[in-house]
């Protein structure tokens, strides 16, 4: 009868006795990390940017007690144009997060035709 010998596969394909030094896992955790790396490298450079805005005049604006940020948007939003949508952008240009003005703040507005 004969035997049956079992073998690795690395036996199989003369690797027996192959190790990754401390070196070889630094090369492959680095090549990893490239690999990675390229698909976010090559969506970056697909990146589009906007065209930039044109200049704003803008006028300086100390807030008296009383007055709000909606008020603001009345005085500077064109005919028919929404509130909502110039008080969000009256929050971009003064860089807040909520629409709350405290007495003393200097906010920007854009300078209306007036």
């Amino acid at each position: 009868m004969a035997s049956i010998t079992t073998a690795s596969v690395g036996e199989t394909r003369g690797l027996d006795g192959l190790r990754l030094t401390a070196r070889g896992r630094r090369a492959l955790v680095g090549l990893a990390a490239f690999l990675l790396s390229v698909p976010l490298v090559a969506w970056g450079a697909g990146a589009v940017a906007d065209a930039p805005r044109s200049a704003v005049e803008v006028r300086l604006q100390t807030v008296a007690p009383g007055e709000t940020l909606w008020q603001y948007a009345a005085t500077v939003a064109a005919p028919g144009e929404d509130l909502r949508d110039v008080v969000a952008d009256l929050k971009e240009l003064n860089g807040m997060r909520t629409a709350a003005l405290q007495v003393g703040q200097v906010v920007v507005l854009p300078q209306t035709g007036e």
